[in-house]
């Protein structure tokens, strides 16, 4: 993948971006010191793990068979998971919508001698040409924080025909059961209804996320161009531990607490 190499590109104008992008840029900002001290360790780690529960690499095979290919991470963050590719022998691109979480991932870049192209913007308007990827992935990234009906049919435009979208997002039954109390668990209650309940906002703070039940995924994603290959519900491991205060192990040992969807765009 040619293109520029650890430059970070400047954003479109703020009048452009949709109201929930900007929120959720300077929500990130705020929120990037946060996530200094786990990027450093994923950073670190010799092998991908994903999730809140740290699922391994061995078991979701979300960077299976990389190496050689043109990657691009959907709201990056720290650009870890993109260091995972690099290391596989991909080539990944990575964009993420905060400048802040963006300055975490240079510096980290520089520190571990791994250099690839990090670029400002929004998974839902990607300033690169057509047809560029093999595989388009997002953890926790453009896959909830950006809107499904933009960022999917980008990830497809920037798709080569037969290329792979992988993404992994909280469990859609987790947030039907999530209370909006900031720093208070998912409960064994159904709290919101599942028609309807598409955009996600909360009263401790200014952010937007994005969940889709799932016949609405899989509707959206055939619409895009691809065919569903796997959806896995993630369950907690025995004696899993979490820093995040909206779910505990028991809940996401009952109930899947995080999906992997697999998808690929149709020749």
């Amino acid at each position: 993948m040619s293109g520029p190499s650890s430059a970070i590109l400047c954003p479109v104008s703020e009048i452009d971006l949709p109201d929930h992008v900007r929120r959720n840029r300077a929500v990130w900002d705020r929120w990037a010191p946060e996530w200094v001290a786990p990027g450093e360790r994923n950073w670190n780690d010799a092998e991908a793990s994903w999730g809140v529960w740290r699922m391994p690499e061995s078991e979701l095979r979300m960077i299976e068979g990389v190496a050689g290919l043109d990657v691009i991470e959907l709201g990056c963050g720290t650009a870890y998971v993109s260091a995972w590719l690099a290391r596989s022998g991909a080539h990944p691109v990575a964009i993420d919508v905060s400048p802040q979480q963006l300055g975490t991932a240079r510096r980290l870049q520089g520190e571990h001698g791994l250099e690839f192209p990090l670029l400002l913007g929004s998974a839902e308007s990607v300033p690169l040409p057509d047809a560029g990827f093999d595989l388009a992935i997002s953890e926790y990234g453009a896959s909830i924080w950006a809107d499904p009906y933009r960022w999917i049919p980008e990830a497809a435009r920037l798709l080569r025909p037969g290329g792979r979208l992988e993404f992994l997002v909280n469990g859609y039954l987790q947030m039907l059961c999530e209370p909006d109390e900031e720093n208070v668990p998912a409960t064994d209650r159904l709290l919101r209804d599942q028609f309807g309940s598409y955009r996600f906002e909360w009263s401790s703070d200014e952010s937007v996320e994005f969940h889709l039940a799932h016949g609405e995924m899989i509707g959206l994603l055939h619409a895009s161009g691809f065919e569903v290959e796997d959806l896995i519900e993630i369950q907690a491991p025995p004696g899993a531990t979490t820093r995040h205060a909206y779910v505990t192990a028991e809940w996401a040992r009952r109930w899947p607490s995080e999906e992997v969807w697999k998808a690929r765009k149709r020749t």
